[in-house]
């Protein structure tokens, strides 16, 4: 069962997404928050796994709410989902730099929004398609100074191979499959590539293989080095 927390400033949206979740047997809804501070607090009360986190939200917005989240060891396991009313907002980026696990638009169809909840807290990350990707793409490609763990240059060339099938948003199967590798394989690959990253989740590991040029833009889109 997934715990799920709604977090948004529009009461009739947050009903809206409480049927909808509630009406999926692997999910409940746990609480409901209107602001930023609420789901901070929300989050660690209510024990959720995942948040579904509206970006502008009042005393505290959904990025910064992101981040206290990402940033609170007693809340390592929560995902974040974040939504967006425009599939072109920049915010998005900063949201995924802050801790989120992937974002949506919020007209999203409503079983495509079930099966991110699901995806998400998996622990896979999920990108919304089409001019978003090429946003975030163009957005994370100009570089930043590594973490402290280092960036692909400490990783083996399998496992940077690896990195940059994540970051052009392969799952584990199709990894394997185009690596030539077991699905076991490969999902023990990324989990070695978070560790030595110092990377949350997914989402995190797409960052990094942009922001450290191990993934391009070239030609509107993004190519794998």
């Amino acid at each position: 069962m997934i715990r799920v927390l709604l977090a948004d400033d529009q009461t009739l949206v947050r009903a809206a997404f409480a049927m909808l979740v509630g009406s999926d047997p692997d999910m409940e809804v746990v609480g409901e928050a209107a602001t930023g501070l609420e789901a901070v607090a929300l989050a660690r009360s209510a024990r959720a796994d995942l948040v579904v986190m509206d970006i502008r939200m009042p005393e505290l917005d959904g990025i910064e709410a992101t981040r206290r989240i990402a940033a609170d060891e007693d809340l390592a396991g929560v995902k974040v989902l974040v939504l967006t009313t425009y599939d072109t907002d920049e915010h998005v980026v900063e949201a995924l730099r802050a801790g989120a696990s992937g974002f949506l638009v919020k007209d999203t169809r409503p079983a495509d929004l079930l099966a991110a909840i699901k995806t998400v807290a998996a622990g896979e990350a999920l990108l919304s398609p089409g001019p978003t990707a090429r946003l975030i793409a163009r957005v994370l490609s100009a570089p930043r100074t590594p973490t402290a763990s280092g960036g692909p240059e400490v990783l083996s060339d399998r496992e940077r191979q690896v990195l940059g099938l994540v970051a052009r948003g392969l799952n584990n199967t199709e990894i394997a499959e185009t690596l030539g590798l077991s699905p076991l394989t490969a999902k023990t690959h990324v989990s070695r590539i978070m560790g030595r990253l110092g990377a949350r989740d997914r989402a995190q590991l797409v960052i990094i293989a942009y922001e450290s040029g191990l993934v391009v833009v070239a030609g509107g889109g993004a190519d794998g080095n």
